[in-house]
């Protein structure tokens, strides 16, 4: 009979696993004092892999970390058994970070919640044209890799973005609830791909203002103050504008009401645009929103060809903007701002009448999405970033002076 230490509890593992035969050569080469790599040369494994076995299964009755084939054996079969309880189930404090940062209410300037719509779970796909749940509405990696920053002395306080979607979409992984999948940017109950929608847009402007005249400095993100905007569209002709800055990811929304007279007869030939993006309304709404940052923000304004932007000149003049076009159905050419209407689809699906929201929910939006961590900010998130960048300006003048 072999020992009871060498009976199995688990399967059998497949190559991707060590075997007790490679911990016995492990523990060999070990006593013979091979080094990890020399080990890991022999066993043909990454180094890694055996830096990580000696580590976790070592034994440690003995006060130390010697290494045995038969205890490595036990300790790693003990490890593959499953089912195991999910660390959302056992750690109460993370698994009320994960659900505020999922489900936390979005909040007005003021601190007071906005609720947003009204929206009924239903155990189904959620279709385009259903309302969607406002939430801050951070997304599983955004968690996962923020959790680093904000307790960076804490280990337990640590897990990763596909815990966080398998406790979400199988049941018997955790704690979350079902309808919490309405806070994530799909709303789908189904973890599926997403089809992007295609670029839209008309030729009407020179060449002088195309994108290849952009500064160098725009391209490579490395100068603050370059912003590209666009509109999304919704029920109506309703919609709302959009400003990103290229180097921060910090996002402004626009304002766009519909004007009076709007839907009472016939529209006069020539006559302004009563849905409330016209030309006019995008100018004067873009111009009261950026005047409102400091002149070194407000460098240049890159937009897609529409109609809504032919008042460019005027705007350039009365913000110092310079404006520039992307090339006819080039979206990817304002891929930050692409983005960025991508995740604000979340709060505003297609479908809906944008008109119904005023400017305070707008300003709650955008603040919820400025406080979202970013990968491509480190995990910072856009508020913090032109924070930063505000401070160091003003370390410069101080400098300066």
């Amino acid at each position: 009979m072999p020992p009871s230490t060498l009976g199995r509890s688990s399967k059998s593992s497949s190559g991707r696993y060590l075997s007790f035969a490679d911990r016995e050569e492990i523990a060999l080469w070990r006593a013979q004092g091979h080094g990890v790599r020399e080990i890991a040369r022999r066993l043909g494994r990454a180094a890694s892999t055996v830096s990580r076995e000696l580590r976790r299964n070592a034994a440690t009755r003995s006060g130390g970390l010697e290494y045995r084939a038969t205890t490595a054996q036990w300790h790693a079969e003990r490890a593959a058994r499953r089912p195991k309880p999910a660390k959302l189930v056992t750690h109460r404090a993370l698994r009320a970070y994960v659900q505020d940062r999922l489900a936390g209410a979005v909040n007005a300037p003021g601190g007071a919640a906005v609720p947003g719509p009204p929206v009924l779970w239903k155990g189904r796909r959620h279709g385009p044209r259903q309302p969607r749940r406002w939430a801050r509405a951070w997304s599983p990696q955004q968690i996962s890799r923020r959790l680093r920053l904000d307790f960076p002395d804490d280990g337990a306080m640590r897990i990763s973005h596909e815990a966080i979607y398998q406790s979400l979409y199988i049941q018997g992984r955790g704690a979350l609830r079902r309808e919490l999948t309405a806070c994530l940017r799909t709303g789908r109950t189904l973890r599926v791909p997403r089809a992007r929608s295609r670029g839209r847009g008309k030729s009407h402007v020179g060449p002088e203002v195309k994108i290849s005249e952009r500064p160098a400095e725009a391209d490579d993100r490395a100068v603050p103050g370059h912003w590209e905007g666009d509109l999304i569209l919704g029920l109506g002709s309703s919609a709302i504008g959009t400003l990103v800055e290229r180097t921060t990811r910090f996002t402004m929304l626009l304002h766009l009401p519909r004007m009076p007279g709007y839907g009472d007869g016939l529209r006069a030939k020539n006559g302004p645009a009563l849905a409330g993006h016209g030309a006019e309304a995008v100018r004067d709404a873009i111009t009261r929103t950026i005047i409102t940052l400091p002149e070194a923000l407000r460098r240049s304004l890159t937009w897609d060809q529409g109609t809504e932007m032919t008042e460019h000149p005027r705007l350039r003049i009365d913000t110092g903007l310079q404006v520039y076009f992307c090339d006819p159905h080039s979206p990817w050419q304002r891929g930050t701002n692409e983005n960025t209407n991508g995740l604000l689809r979340q709060y505003f699906p297609k479908g809906t009448d944008l008109a119904a929201h005023s400017a305070d929910d707008l300003i709650a939006v955008a603040t919820a999405l400025n406080a979202r961590p970013r990968k491509t900010l480190g995990w910072r998130t856009p508020a913090e970033a032109l924070d930063a960048v505000l401070r160091s300006a003003q370390t410069g003048v101080a400098t300066a002076s």
